[in-house]
C-alpha cells in the first residue's frame, strides 16, 4: 500500500501534474521545465524530487545536462499504470494543451544564450553552486 500512497501524494499538487503532462512531449531539463511552467527553479527541483521518489520520473545525464523523463520502468509497481492512464487524461484542458505546445519549442540552448524569456545556468561553467538546475539531483 505504501507505494500507491506515495504516488497519490506525488499527484496531489497541480504543478506536479503539469510536469508529468509536459514530459509526455519529451525529456526536459529543469531550466526548460521552469520556462514552460513559469515557476522558480527551486520549486521545479522540489517537485521533480517528489515525482522521482514516487517512481514516476527518471533522469539521465547527457554531458553536463540532466534530462528528466516519465519512468515506465519504475521500481514502483503502480507507476507504469498511473503514467499510462495519465496520458489519456487532461488532453482537452486548454492549459495543459498550451503547456504541451510550449514544451515542444522551449530549448535549453536558447535559454542559456538568453534568447528565450529566462536564462539557463544548467551547463554553465561559471555556475559554482550548480543549484540543482540541470545537474545530477543526488
Amino acid at each position: 500500500m505504501r507505494d500507491l500512497l506515495i504516488i497519490f501524494k506525488a499527484l496531489g499538487d497541480p504543478n506536479r501534474i503539469r510536469i508529468l503532462k509536459i514530459l509526455e512531449v519529451r525529456e526536459m531539463c529543469v531550466c526548460e521545465i521552469t520556462e514552460v511552467l513559469k515557476i522558480s527553479q527551486p520549486g521545479v527541483s522540489k517537485h521533480l524530487k517528489i515525482l522521482e521518489t514516487a517512481g514516476l520520473l527518471g533522469f539521465r545525464k547527457e554531458g553536463l545536462w540532466v534530462n528528466y523523463f516519465l519512468n515506465f520502468d519504475s521500481h514502483n509497481p503502480y507507476a507504469k499504470d498511473i503514467l499510462t492512464q495519465l496520458k489519456g487524461w487532461l488532453n482537452q484542458d486548454p492549459e495543459i494543451a498550451r503547456l504541451k505546445e510550449e514544451a515542444k519549442v522551449v530549448n535549453r540552448e536558447n535559454l542559456r544564450a538568453g534568447t528565450q524569456d529566462r536564462s539557463c545556468s544548467c551547463a554553465s561553467n561559471d555556475n559554482k553552486s550548480l543549484g540543482g538546475a540541470c545537474v545530477n539531483p543526488s
